[in-house]
């Protein structure tokens, strides 16, 4: 009975199971120090750091602390050499993976750090656009070339596949590697996406027109961008369309831009009592930034003249805005004091005069 007993707590799948258990345990244990420590200091700091630093680390540190004491004291347990010989070479794999993982996860911490720093929320914000474009940008490069590297040397604790990751790895292997897929349009999409991140003929939250419709740059990821239409619509396209196509971007330099409104008006509108009132309608909305108002009579026909009125707004959905209002405000304000200024068609009877006299 004694010696079966003792069989038994020496069997390898008990010394691993309680292998496993003890490190789910050192794990759990340091993860609630972890988050204590945060919490107490998050008192004292900034919480949105402590926030980001809650959310991005809140499991990948659980999965990394086990792997590793595992690994530390696999050989001490008494586990039998070819146990461990099946063993080690896929606890080296999680341990790689969770590395990448928490390596990610830092990469994104970062990311938010940096995002707290450069605000694109205020009215002026050209300069933190270009920031967080390139660090989203290169936040993905990094996350690309990490990943694949984690899966050559993934590949290499395993004698079946091992091949297949020294080759990867091997300067020979990369240039291979390159080479073969240099024609790729993937490759292309990378290179146009570091092209952008870096030249910036597109920013996060820029307003563009492509496609005929208009909208904001919503995401700019490896190989596609998203841009939200204005009614939420989401168009997809490849990252190289920004790099061949001709589009409109209202947002390059700066975000104000100009707004117009036209009006068809019978020659006899007092065109000062007009402008007055645009000028009033202006002063009226905050929409308006105060930077530019201008009515001016664009064009003439035989039935009525064109009256464009220019005004300046701090972004193009506050321009569209107040292009809505003003051209609201100016109809109402035209059919109350000046119906009879509203367009129309003149005809003359005076050979029909002529000829009733005669008759």
């Amino acid at each position: 009975m004694v010696q079966q007993l003792k069989e038994y707590v020496d069997s390898p799948i008990l010394l691993f199971l309680i292998l496993l258990i003890a490190s789910a345990i050192i794990g759990l244990v340091v993860r609630l120090i972890f988050f204590g420590v945060l919490s107490f200091v998050s008192k004292r700091s900034n919480r949105k750091t402590i926030k980001s630093l809650k959310s991005r680390f809140n499991s990948s540190l659980f999965m990394f602390v086990p792997l590793l004491f595992m690994h530390a004291f696999l050989r001490k347990t008494g586990i039998p050499d070819d146990w461990i010989q099946v063993i080690k070479p896929i606890l080296n794999s999680l341990i790689i993976a969770s590395i990448a993982v928490v390596t990610i996860r830092l990469l994104f911490f970062v990311q938010d750090l940096l995002f707290l720093r450069f605000d694109i929320k205020k009215e002026d914000n050209v300069r933190e656009r270009q920031i967080i474009t390139q660090i989203i940008f290169l936040r993905k490069m990094a996350m690309f070339v990490l990943i694949l590297l984690a899966v050559c040397v993934i590949l290499l604790q395993f004698e079946g596949v091992r091949k297949y990751g020294s080759t990867i790895l091997t300067s020979a292997g990369i240039a291979g590697v390159i080479l073969g897929l240099a024609a790729q349009k993937t490759i292309g999409n990378l290179l146009a996406g570091i092209q952008i991140a870096f030249t910036q003929p597109i920013k996060i939250d820029d307003n563009v027109v492509v496609e005929g419709e208009w909208g904001w740059i919503e995401e700019i990821n490896l190989t596609y961008v998203v841009v939200k239409i204005w009614d939420k619509r989401r168009l997809i396209l490849p990252i190289t369309y920004f790099t061949e196509q001709t589009y409109q971007n209202w947002t390059r330099n700066s975000s104000d831009i100009l707004g117009t409104v036209f009006l068809y008006m019978d020659y006899t509108i007092p065109i000062d009592e007009v402008r007055k009132q645009f000028v009033k309608i202006l002063e009226s909305t905050p929409l308006w930034d105060k930077e530019a108002q201008v009515l001016q009579i664009v064009d003439s026909t035989e039935r009525s003249m064109n009256i464009r009125l220019l005004m300046s707004a701090r972004n193009a959905p506050q321009a569209w805005d107040l292009r809505c209002y003003v051209r609201e405000k100016m109809i109402v304000y035209i059919q109350e004091n000046y119906p009879e200024a509203l367009p129309k068609s003149r005809v003359s009877l005076e050979k029909l005069d002529e000829l009733e006299r005669k008759a």
